[in-house]
């Protein structure tokens, strides 16, 4: 199955081919409350799970957004779009839970705890106060520093092997035992702030590009690994819930046909509370099924006996929600990365250095002015327009304009990358201001387990 690799510098652009393949769903815009212009413009193109996050939000019911920094470069565009989500998922009322994935860096890159902590202290966190995250309902930890996610990580270890490792990541005979160990932590992350200690059961969505898939399949697969009860549709409409029987609840829910009896019991309880009257419960077969259920009624059902789980003793894990993003074009045309800064825009970048960028960047017009003027420019291939669309022009009648002007050749290239330098330097002299003005607020984004 391996076609992504969230370590490559190859990523696969063809997003259809992506969604069809890995089972993912396409984003409607219908269903998005107060939608940005990730959503308006479909750079948000698909998800996993993601009516979990919309219910919990029509229901007034909490819910969390996860993310994580690798403290080992510099923060550019790319890692401001993944902040941009973030703060709109906390602006619909989302906590937020950000790890530093500083064992990972160590692990991976070299780089010592004391050079993570610093470098995201004064790098990462000083620019996510700029962007206006909100420090009440933010904690950003350090894996180092929570040792809950190691031992998560640990104990979902046991739900997988290598073979699974080889299908999902394409890992062979000479992988460093770092990057098998690694996803294992990061699932210990996404899914350790639902533990009563740090926010309690409540759906969690975690916002990436698609390069980042085969860590959301894994980690999921380990979360419905560790379900006691199981939500299915049924093949003739409904919802069927079975039972999963595992060295560590056998005795709780199979022990005898006593106990069983009991388990379903409870089962049938729980749904009563939650107003079903259709319920038809067969232990001996060990199903319940709910004939007349909708598609809807899944994440009620599936929190409430999550709820169930806990309260039996069971880990009670939401398999965790996901929102994929397009890749922003780099400058020169192909990826970008922060360790080629030639192909991005850094968020401490000097202007004059930022603008003589754009004007090296690779454009979508003609090669002479005539031939603009007759053919017009290509606007999807062109950096400066795909920045303004992705970062910098936030009036959807403005980017169309822009983006018309362009296609018939009365915007030529030059005075296109010019448009999008006055609003790069005008964004990145804001952001500046807003670090020096918010400086002694970063300490507050921390976590108490990691000040």
């Amino acid at each position: 199955m391996v076609d992504i690799d969230p370590w490559s510098s190859d990523v696969s652009t063809d997003y259809d081919r992506i969604i069809q393949k890995f089972g993912l769903d396409s984003v409607s815009l219908s269903d998005i409350p107060n939608p940005s212009l990730h959503h308006r413009r479909d750079i948000i193109f698909a998800h996993r799970d993601l009516g979990n996050i919309l219910q919990a939000h029509s229901q007034g019911d909490p819910f969390g957004v996860m993310t994580g920094l690798m403290p080992s470069g510099q923060m550019h565009l790319g890692h401001k779009m993944v902040i941009d989500q973030v703060r709109w998922f906390q602006e619909q009322g989302a906590d937020v839970t950000i790890a530093v994935a500083d064992l990972e860096a160590n692990a991976t890159r070299g780089f010592s705890l004391s050079e993570c902590r610093k470098v995201a202290m004064e790098e990462y966190i000083a620019n996510y106060v700029a962007m206006g995250l909100d420090p009440a309902r933010t904690n950003i930890y350090f894996q180092s520093m929570r040792p809950i996610v190691q031992r998560m990580g640990f104990t979902l270890g046991k739900r997988t092997n290598l073979s699974e490792f080889e299908a999902i990541y394409g890992f062979q005979g000479d992988t460093n035992l770092a990057h098998v160990q690694a996803p294992l932590v990061q699932a210990g992350d996404i899914l350790h702030p639902q533990l009563d200690e740090y926010g309690g059961l409540r759906p969690i969505v975690v916002p990436v590009g698609v390069d980042q898939d085969p860590h959301l399949r894994l980690c999921r697969g380990l979360a419905g690994k560790t379900n006691w009860f199981n939500v299915n549709d049924r093949k003739n409409g409904g919802i069927r819930i079975t039972v999963s029987v595992m060295d560590e609840n056998q005795n709780i829910v199979a022990g005898d046909k006593a106990t069983t009896h009991s388990v379903f019991t409870k089962i049938v309880d729980v749904l009563k509370a939650l107003g079903y009257g259709d319920i038809v419960a067969d232990a001996n077969h060990g199903i319940v099924d709910l004939p007349a259920a909708t598609p809807k009624d899944r994440y009620p059902i599936r929190m409430s006996l999550l709820a169930l789980e806990r309260s039996m003793g069971g880990s009670g894990l939401l398999q965790p929600s996901s929102t994929y993003h397009r890749f922003a074009v780099g400058m020169t045309g192909g990826k970008m990365s922060s360790s080629m800064p030639e192909t991005t825009i850094f968020l401490t970048e000097d202007l004059k250095v930022m603008e003589k960028k754009f004007k090296r960047s690779f454009s979508g017009g003609q090669s002479t002015v005539e031939e603009h003027r007759r053919i017009g420019g290509n606007p999807d291939v062109d950096v400066a327009f795909q920045y303004l669309k992705f970062f910098f022009e936030e009036d959807d009648v403005v980017l169309e304009e822009i983006r018309k002007g362009y296609v018939s050749g009365d915007i030529l290239s030059g005075e296109l990358k010019m448009m999008t330098v006055e609003k790069a330097a005008a964004w990145l002299t804001d952001l500046a201001e807003m670090r020096d003005q918010n400086a002694h607020l970063v300490a507050e984004f921390l976590a108490d387990d990691s000040r």
